[in-house]
């Protein structure tokens, strides 16, 4: 049995790996996503551009003003005379904060009162706008402890030391490259066996493999192991990318990592094999594929908490492997977790893995009879 079911799987791999179409879409677009994904998709704001209307030309004033222009997240491009470029600067969109400061905003530091100033942000991205925001309010703060110190303010009735845990720098990079090793190996594991029994029917050689000594658990072994391998090679290709080129420190042990990667790739491999049991040409079997990832990846805590979610939406993303899958990895590469913290990530895709490739079987033998 199993020197036919080799002699499968080395088929489909031949098939895949001369195929300069496959090997293209194999090797360059999971190392472009990598790169975008890594540089580009970032949740941390740098030289947001701002505009300044100071009305109170004194030297708190300006020392504030400098905070903000010396500061790497915001770059100040206006500095207004009035307030009435304030709505035409942010409609179109040439500045995303104004910082007004009041007349007596220097009086009211010298007398003990809080000193009135205003923040208009642009808001319609409520993310940005709340980065921004955040942002600007550490600057105020350092701002105020500074003037007390130096003036003999009365003192802050606390002073709040946050420390962040895991990811002390608050880099965005280190949540996301994480991801994209879920992200990409679905994509490749699900193209890659999806893909496998549609291209045999277009090209006519499914019939032929039907008549030969294989039986049906054979072929399916020999279309999803394949796939399985491909995934799991291009997996560690983009783990060795996130520690060594963009520095995410892997603080847990590659075990654990990749037992959950072989759960969730036999997951997705049982899925693949249904799509490709249920498509007849190349074209189904990709609309397919994409059908299955785009929701997966929403519903999978990627880019957006899932407690942020309605709970209906909650309860639906427990059949979605990838859900676990980005828990187990976020969790090895930031907390260092082992195998008994992630034992309850670990079981959901051995269960989804049955299902599916219990289903997958269920239509292939439809699709055979």
């Amino acid at each position: 049995m199993w020197r036919q079911v080799l002699a499968l799987i080395r088929k489909e791999l031949l098939a895949v790996l001369r195929d300069a179409r496959s090997r293209t879409v194999l090797i360059g677009p999971p190392l472009i996503q990598l790169l975008v994904f890594g540089y580009a998709a970032s949740f941390d704001i740098n030289h947001v551009p701002i505009a300044v209307f100071n009305q109170d030309h004194s030297q708190p004033s300006r020392d504030l003003i400098a905070r903000f222009a010396g500061s790497p997240t915001f770059s100040v491009q206006k500095i207004l005379r009035s307030d009435a470029p304030v709505d035409h600067l942010i409609d179109e969109r040439r500045v995303q904060m104004v910082l007004v400061i009041d007349p007596n905003f220097t009086r009211d530091l010298l007398v003990h009162r809080p000193a009135r100033m205003q923040m208009i942000v642009d808001g319609r991205n409520s993310n940005t706008a709340l980065l921004i925001e955040s942002y600007a309010n550490t600057i105020l703060n350092d701002f105020a402890l500074g003037w007390s110190a130096d003036h003999g303010g009365p003192p802050m009735p606390a002073v709040v030391d946050i420390r962040t845990r895991y990811n002390p720098t608050l880099t965005s990079r280190w949540f996301i490259v994480p991801g994209i090793v879920a992200l990409l190996t679905m994509v490749v594991t699900l193209l890659v066996v999806g893909l496998s029994v549609a291209r045999e029917r277009e090209m006519g050689t499914f019939d032929q493999l039907l008549v030969t000594p294989l039986r049906q658990i054979d072929i399916l072994l020999g279309k999803g192991l394949p796939g399985m391998l491909i995934g799991a090679i291009e997996a560690t290709v983009i783990i060795t990318a996130a520690v060594f080129w963009f520095h995410v420190p892997l603080r847990g042990s590659l075990l654990p990592l990749y037992f959950g990667m072989l759960l969730f790739v036999l997951a997705v491999t049982g899925i693949g094999l249904a799509i490709s049991a249920l498509a007849a040409t190349q074209q189904q079997a990709l609309l397919g594929a994409f059908l299955f990832i785009v929701p997966s990846v929403i519903l999978s805590g990627f880019a957006t908490p899932i407690a942020n979610m309605p709970m209906w939406i909650q309860h639906l993303t427990w059949i979605n492997p990838m859900r676990y899958f980005l828990i187990i990895v976020r969790s090895v590469f930031l907390e260092g977790a082992g195998f008994g913290e992630l034992a309850p990530q670990f079981w959901p895709m051995a269960a989804i893995g049955v299902v599916t490739l219990s289903v997958a079987g269920w239509l292939f033998r439809k699709r055979v009879v």
